[in-house]
């Protein structure tokens, strides 16, 4: 199929390099400066035109733009005359809905989001990590979804479908497993150093990405270690007392992680009413 590229970013520029070795063709991309040096690097000789006329020339458009963009840009080429019937229209977002295609829809085309699993923070790690990914499809048609799927799976994704109303709570979910999971260990890190380690990294790597690997293989509940898990609130209140004369700007963070982690305990039976109640009077008082 012809594919534009609607803001040539990380994601859109690594999709694209792997749609063309599917057998793809990819007529026109649009973006800033930054967009035509990817475009020049990794899909030499494909035009760098503006977002309109690159849509205009293609069967999909993929508007990989940043989300608070993606409504303006869809309204943009619409009103540009961007967008023909029976063409498709893509957006790449986790957490913007399909409405913000709506311009797309009214000029005939078939919209539907396809949202990757995966971190991409450059082009090369992209097009290395993004097949195997899973990808959610959202769409109002089938042809919307068959679209997706296809794609997605041409480019090495494992697709599947998510509805249109739950597709904020997937988002949150994907920020609690990938965003907020270097924030913790940001947090780990501020904390080690405070404990006198010099260069913590080195040395709790092997903690962290051990127990993402039990996560993994055994699941959250099984995969829960330390003194929650155990029922210690002596353990529990010694940290937060820790945390409160070096770090206190973490302990919010860490009275928060505690209630879930006791949530996650009590769900998979470690704990009884008396560790449970033990463990919440010690961060009641830390609130």
């Amino acid at each position: 199929m012809d594919v534009a590229v609607v803001g040539a970013g990380r994601v859109g520029t690594a999709l694209a390099v792997l749609l063309v070795r599917a057998g793809h063709r990819i007529v026109a991309a649009s973006g800033r400066e930054a967009s035509r040096a990817r475009i020049e690097t990794w899909l030499p000789g494909v035009p760098l035109l503006g977002p309109a006329e690159a849509a205009r020339a293609a069967e999909v458009a993929l508007l990989a733009v940043p989300d608070d963009v993606v409504a303006g840009t869809c309204d943009e080429v619409a009103a540009a005359g961007g967008f023909a019937e029976g063409a498709f229209v893509a957006h790449l977002s986790g957490a913007v809905p399909l409405l913000a295609l709506g311009p797309a829809r009214a000029a005939g085309a078939h919209v539907l989001s396809m949202h990757p699993l995966q971190t991409v923070p450059d082009v090369e790690s992209g097009v290395e990590r993004l097949p195997g990914a899973s990808v959610a499809v959202t769409a109002w048609d089938e042809p919307g979804f068959e679209l997706g799927e296809r794609l997605a799976a041409d480019w090495g994704g494992r697709p599947f479908r998510l509805d249109e109303e739950r597709k904020p709570l997937y988002h949150a979910a994907a920020v609690f497993c990938s965003n907020y999971l270097v924030v913790v260990e940001g947090l780990a890190d501020r904390l080690f150093r405070a404990a006198g380690v010099e260069d913590p990294l080195p040395a709790f790597a092997p903690l962290a990405e051990a127990t993402l690997a039990n996560v993994v293989r055994a699941g959250p509940e099984a995969a829960l270690t330390g003194p929650v898990a155990r029922g210690d609130a002596g353990t529990v209140r010694r940290n937060l007392e820790a945390i409160s004369a070096h770090a206190p700007e973490a302990v919010s963070a860490y009275v928060a992680l505690a209630d879930a982690a006791v949530h996650l305990a009590v769900r998979a039976r470690r704990l009884g009413p008396a560790a449970v109640v033990a463990l919440r009077e010690v961060l009641d008082e830390w609130r």
